[in-house]
């Protein structure tokens, strides 16, 4: 199993723990960050996972940890659970999202290195993999004070490098046209009818997509980094080849 990856057999059911959450669609009741919810068992696995989606828990389906569980359960507090060191939980419950997000960038730039043809290209996206690969291996204290603001910037400003190449790539290679005008980043496209569209090669990252009609659209080779997709209908859609497209996304959305 990749280390980007969740592995709940490994972790302290952190997500279960840390992360808040509050009733609504996703969720049928509220939690507070800190309070173990009460699906959780003591061996840290989830009572009903087999069911949570009939139960309301559809906010669980939903997330990843990209691994950041794990190596928060067992790298960054040494296989100690909050349950054994209760002095150590707020700690964890603070350092597990900063984890994720490391992770999360971390799983971007693989994906991106696997794209990049140009050798400075693969220089930078190699040389920003390892230093947030060493971020995430440092201490509690030492991964609360990583910069997220300006790793994000350095990884944001590469990928999107690294899509702006490939996009054009596929657009000459396939004879793609543009797409329409209100088809851009950070478009709100809530509810659009998008359906059977031709969106291949189109740049969607931070778009609101929330319950578009996306059935039978062609989204090969475009860039969805973040970008919402919840309750959108993605029915016949194609998606092979789109660009830092995640689980949780897919999950999120009606496929």
């Amino acid at each position: 199993m990749s280390r980007l990856e969740a592995d709940c057999s490994r972790c302290f059911g952190l997500c279960c723990v840390a992360l808040p959450f509050a009733r609504s669609a996703d969720f049928p009741v509220d939690k507070p960050a800190g309070e173990p919810c009460r699906n959780l068992l003591a061996d840290h696995r989830c009572g009903i996972h087999d069911r949570l989606v009939d139960g309301g828990w559809r906010g669980c389906v939903t997330f990843d940890c990209f691994g950041a569980g794990q190596q928060v359960s067992q790298v960054t507090f040494g296989g100690v659970s909050w349950r054994h060191a209760p002095g150590t939980a707020s700690r964890m419950y603070a350092v597990l999202p900063v984890m994720r997000q490391l992770h999360e960038m971390l799983a971007h730039l693989r994906d991106a290195l696997a794209l990049a043809t140009d050798e400075a290209t693969r220089a930078e996206l190699a040389a920003a993999a390892e230093d947030v690969t060493a971020a995430t291996a440092g201490s509690p204290d030492e991964v609360l004070a990583v910069d997220l603001v300006a790793a994000r910037s350095r990884v944001g400003g590469l990928l999107r490098t690294v899509s702006a190449t490939e996009r054009d790539r596929q657009r000459r290679r396939h004879g793609i046209p543009k797409p329409p005008r209100r088809v851009r980043p950070g478009a709100d496209l809530v509810g659009a009818d998008l359906r059977g569209r031709d969106l291949r090669a189109a740049d969607l990252r931070g778009s609101l997509l929330i319950a578009a009609d996306l059935r039978d659209a062609d989204l090969r080779w475009a860039d969805l980094l973040g970008a919402d997709l919840r309750d959108a209908d993605l029915r016949g859609a194609r998606l092979d080849g789109a660009l830092f497209l995640t689980r949780p996304q897919l999950a999120a959305a009606r496929t």
